[in-house]
């Protein structure tokens, strides 16, 4: 087929992309970038594909939960009317040759299985030859234990219904589908069928699979109706609108640059529906989701796994967000002392600069705890060699002095080591690093191969040694180029599963000798997947130093929040330039306001401007510090219940509409709702929630529940604490070792 014919076909479907997957190079011409987000809907439209169709319930077996569900062959075919071009999914006469050996209509095993009365797992399968469970899994905690007396099963004319205290699923037998209900009776969502198009001109696609024409590989594609008014939250740290609802989302792990674009560090194949269900895909194959982007009424997630293994939630948004944690995971709550203020730039060179950063910081009586040594420490800058350069003259004893001043000390590093890394060979030579299909490397730069124990054991051993030296913590950066189309790992598979998964497993490694080694579980990583959240913390990137990057880092914090983490964090005052005064000034109370706080950029320390901006930042500083009574406190319930820290204002007030409107303010805790000025000004709108009344923790003032222009106190940023809770707070300490516990205070508001 000619380049010309693909690309009128694309055309003609819709879906002609800006920038192709590599799986189209050869029909467009156009590059795919490393590490660049990979949409694979556009798999799913090349008209040399095979199309199988979920058509009818062949068998249903209730004890076990195992059926049989017939798939109609299918082709995408052109279709001119008048001035209209488009594509149906019309009938396909099985050509595959010999003719008797492959079905015309195939039939293929799926299992509904009760994981409790919550939560069911739904399995698809598209070949004969079922996957066995991965015996390298790291996403699930375990393999959920199937409770088929957790919902009760009934057959009927139309076919079979599972019922439990939460819901019901029905199980229609043609046209096939699955419909979802609440305990009320009242449908959430139900599968696509391709009847379903008998009622709209817009031809859109049902629950389906695919055979590739290029490699006869598969790919799924679940398809669900979304229904009128219905919002999406979740998918993982994204800088777009809350509500997904209308959006189109790769969820494939990249480095976008920063918090300010629909590409993501950390991707989450999950979300959940404000009609009171929740989706979690579990899968580390890419996927792009499809939210009522291209047809509206339909949520289509497509999936480059050949199966769709997904858990079905039911409940509240704080629910849900329970059963997803307790499948993936939750964190332990970090230590204390990095509830403090974590003081950072890019980089300090010498062991003098970070000797006299913390001098200041104390001198200063600016609360501190961590001190971060980023790229700069080793002898040369980013060449990642886990040694302290010949300008830290005794790195041994810096790392005591500052211990004993009351600073933890956090050094970075990253997974990547160029040929004139003095390991470069070491770990080519040993197979250490990720291989291609011949063997070599995949690119330039030999990558750590995490699937390799023994790549694991050496990282951990180069960890360790600075561990022992007396460093607190190890910044995880990067992790979001594990090779993908050329990658081979050591576990056996391709990047096509392990490129996403390369920063869980990234994370965890670092994680694991941090806490063996030191006895306290923390990292600060960058990257991350389902699964990341066992491994606090993350942060959310290289921010702008403009008001789109606090904006972005905002969302991006309540989205993360949404997908399943309790701890996360951002630049303070944004990463790429020196941040504007009027800026940093904003952006430093919504900063300790989040369950972990970093100064981290370009020319960050406060003495860099003058005196009164010092006298502002320590004030900002002991805001937190002040109230650390009331923030560990919220951290160990949030790490207990899989609950964010930073959390929007829906997953705590669910009945109240407004709650799920408003993107630009959030609770902090249980108790405190925190609205940021993203712009230059002396008030702003801020939405309360409920019914009862709220407490400006700066002035005093009341406020009634609903919509209110608020002035700000001292602190350009506007806190309310709900009326009649009590907050904890204590004098301030330099260090969150020096608190005086038996001083804590307590008022109600």
């Amino acid at each position: 087929m000619t380049k010309t014919k693909n690309i009128f076909l694309a055309i003609l479907c819709g879906v002609m992309p800006c920038v192709e997957t590599a799986a189209q190079n050869s029909a467009s011409g156009a590059p795919y970038l490393l590490s660049q987000s990979d949409d694979i809907s556009q798999r799913f439209m090349q008209p040399t594909n095979t199309v199988f169709c979920a058509d009818s319930l062949v068998s249903f077996d209730a004890t076990t939960g195992t059926g049989t569900l017939q798939w109609s062959r299918h082709e995408m075919h052109a279709r001119q009317a008048f001035n209209t071009n488009g594509y149906w999914i019309t009938p396909l006469e099985n050509l595959d040759f010999p003719g008797p050996a492959y079905d015309q209509s195939p039939q293929l095993q799926f299992r509904i299985e009760p994981v409790n009365s919550r939560t069911v797992r739904l399995r698809f399968y598209t070949s004969p030859a079922k996957p066995k469970d991965n015996p390298d899994e790291v996403i699930l905690v375990q393999q959920p234990a199937v409770d088929m007396s957790a919902w009760r099963c009934s057959k009927s004319e139309k076919g079979y219904t599972l019922t439990s205290a939460n819901g019901s699923i029905e199980i229609q037998q043609y046209p096939w589908r699955i419909i979802v209900k609440d305990s009320q009776g009242k449908e959430l969502t139900r599968t696509r069928h391709l009847s379903d198009n008998d009622s709209t001109q817009v031809k859109t696609q049902p629950f389906l699979f695919i055979k590739r024409g290029d490699d006869n590989g598969r790919m799924i594609e679940p398809v669900f109706s979304l229904k009128p008014s219905e919002r999406i939250y979740g998918c993982g740290e994204s800088a777009t609108s809350l509500n997904k609802a209308g959006q189109k989302l790769n969820l494939f792990v990249t480095d976008p640059q920063g918090p300010e674009t629909p590409d993501m560090y950390k991707p989450i194949p999950f979300y959940f529906s404000n009609r009171g269900y929740g989706v979690f895909m579990h899968t580390a194959a890419p996927v792009t989701v499809d939210f009522g982007n291209s047809y509206i009424g339909s949520t289509r997630l497509f999936m480059a796994d050949e199966t769709a293994d997904l858990f079905l939630m039911l409940g509240t948004p704080k629910e849900i967000l329970g059963e997803y944690t307790a499948l993936v995971g939750r964190p332990e709550t970090p230590p204390l002392w990095s509830f403090g203020l974590w003081q950072s730039r890019i980089s300090y060179f010498t062991e003098d600069e970070g000797r006299s950063v913390a001098k200041q910081l104390r001198d200063k009586k600016i609360p501190c705890d961590v001190i971060h040594f980023d790229t700069g420490w080793f002898e040369t800058d980013w060449q990642c060699d886990y040694q302290f350069s010949h300008n830290f003259k005794d790195a041994r004893r810096m790392l005591s002095d500052l211990k004993k001043d009351g600073f933890h000390t956090c050094l970075w590093q990253l997974p990547y080591f160029t040929p004139k890394n003095r390991f470069f060979d070491y770990l080519v030579d040993n197979g250490l690093a990720v291989k291609n299909a011949g063997g070599g490397l995949p690119f330039e730069d030999a990558v750590l191969d995490f699937t390799n124990p023994q790549t694991v054991s050496w990282y951990q051993g180069q960890l360790e040694g600075l561990l022992r030296q007396g460093v607190a913590v190890i910044k995880v950066d990067f992790g979001e180029a594990g090779p993908y189309l050329n990658g081979v790992y050591s576990n056996g598979r391709t990047g096509l599963y392990e490129h996403n998964l390369y920063p869980l497993r990234y994370n965890k490694a670092a994680y694991d000798v941090i806490k063996r080694t030191n006895g306290e579980g923390i990292i600060w990583a960058r990257s991350a997947w389902a699964g990341s959240q066992r491994y606090p913390l993350h942060w959310g990137g290289d921010a702008a130093t403009t008001n789109t990057g606090m904006l972005g880092s905002l969302r991006c914090g309540l989205s993360i929040g949404l997908s399943g983490f309790s701890f996360w964090s951002n630049d303070i005052g944004g990463f790429v330039t020196k941040s504007p005064e009027n800026l940093y000034r904003r952006w430093l109370p919504y900063g300790m306001l989040t369950s972990h706080s970093r100064v981290h950029g370009v020319e960050t320390e406060p003495w860099l401007y003058d005196e009164k901006f010092v006298d502002y930042f320590r004030e900002c500083s002991e805001l937190k510090y002040r109230l650390m009574p009331y923030v560990y406190e919220e951290a160990k319930k949030c790490a207990a219940e899989g609950l964010p820290m930073q959390r929007a204002l829906l997953l705590d007030y669910p009945d109240d509409p407004g709650a799920w409107l408003v993107e630009d303010e959030y609770l902090f805790g249980e108790k405190m709702l925190v609205a940021p000025m993203l712009e230059d000004g002396k008030s702003r709108e801020v939405y309360l929630p409920g019914k009862d009344s709220w407490v400006d923790y700066q002035t005093g003032r009341e406020y009634t529940a609903g919509w209110h222009n608020i002035e700000c106190g001292r602190l350009p940023v506007v806190i309310l604490v709900k009326k009649g809770q009590t907050i904890k707070t204590v004098p301030v300490a330099q260090s969150t070792q020096w608190i005086d516990w038996n001083r804590v205070e307590e008022k109600k508001y």
